[in-house]
């Protein structure tokens, strides 16, 4: 996926989890920060970013913050492209799910089952298919974990995938790692334990838990190879 109009940017502040300010030829300008996490080891001052221009007048903000530099990674953090990326993968055939059987047939983007919209719903000559994407922006020392936050909705979407695979679906959740060059994924324990636990269930039932990387450029972002899993 591409983005038009990107610049380069001097974090600055974030005042809430909506709203930064950010350094651009010598301004200070309001940005929409398009993550609601809360990725305080990426957003600190004097940290170098990228920020999409949109050109609709009725927006308050100019401005979209989507990518940022930590160290020498560059890690997307906009929170809406990890389902666009897979998406596209899934569409253009760049991205086959591993154990999925027959030609695919249907592909759309978000689809309601019970409580819960999954992000992907694919159908085969042979199954059908539900896809939870989440995008993962928390990293230390090459090692990536998700949430970063609690994050109860996404313990939900868990349960609601192991309901699926017993009513004959077949079930993915997809961690999108939004950067390059890590060495595993594991689930936030620390932040998160009931998440981590739901997500170690789902496995040992039959979901499959997979995770890519990505190729980050400052205006661009495109899903990479398979990340090792360590639940």
């Amino acid at each position: 996926m591409y983005y038009s109009n990107c610049i380069e940017a001097i974090f600055m502040s974030r005042p809430n989890r909506f709203i930064a300010y950010c350094e651009v030829g010598g301004e200070e300008v309001k940005v929409h920060v398009k993550n609601t996490g809360r990725c305080k080891e990426l957003l600190i001052p004097g940290v170098t970013v990228y920020l999409e221009h949109s050109d609709n007048p009725s927006r308050k903000t100019a401005y979209s913050l989507i990518a940022v530099r930590k160290g020498e990674r560059l890690i997307n953090m906009d929170s809406q492209a990890p389902n666009k990326v897979v998406y596209e993968a899934l569409k253009n055939g760049s991205l086959s799910l591993p154990g999925l059987e027959g030609v695919l047939t249907h592909i759309q983007p978000e689809k309601t089952y019970k409580d819960s919209r999954f992000d992907v719903y694919l159908e085969t000559d042979k199954e059908k298919v539900f896809v939870e994407v989440k995008g993962v922006t928390l990293e230390e020392e090459g090692i990536v974990r998700f949430p970063d936050a609690p994050t109860e909705r996404g313990k939900k979407h868990v349960y609601e995938l192991m309901d699926a695979l017993q009513q004959g679906y077949k079930t993915y959740v997809l961690f999108v790692i939004q950067m390059e060059r890590v060495n595993y994924f594991t689930p936030n324990v620390v932040t998160h334990a009931a998440f981590a636990e739901a997500l170690r269930e789902a496995a040992g039932k039959g979901v499959q838990i997979l995770a890519y990387d990505c190729v980050v450029a400052p205006g661009e972002l495109t899903l990479g190879q398979p990340v090792v899993v360590k639940l």
